[in-house]
């Protein structure tokens, strides 16, 4: 067992991430998935590493960042619930919006 889920939208995340990358580079894509699925298999172990966020959301999230990506994560459940991965250039408004759909 991993000790984490992904929310729906967090797995489409992830395939949107692979898709965009792999355009460019399948083995590039493969790497990033692989980075962010190892670090938030590290969360699960180690769930406040993440820092909060209170201009993206007041629900009680954390947030890693790994490539670029923003994974967002409820560290109190168990087990680990990620809610999204999001790419940390997005406007600030752009996460939120997103994050309070989830």
């Amino acid at each position: 067992m991993s000790g984490y889920v992904l929310h729906p939208e967090a797995s489409s995340d992830l395939e949107s991430i692979r898709e965009f990358i792999a355009k460019v580079s399948v083995d590039a894509a493969d790497r990033v998935l692989e980075e962010i699925r190892r670090a938030i298999t590290e969360l699960v172990a180690f769930p406040t590493q993440g820092h909060p966020r209170p201009d993206l959301t007041s629900q009680p999230l954390r947030f890693q960042v790994v490539c670029d990506y923003l994974i967002a994560y409820a560290p109190d459940e168990r087990p680990l619930l990620v809610v999204g991965v999001l790419h940390g250039r997005r406007s600030p408004r752009v996460i939120a919006a997103v994050l309070r759909a989830r």
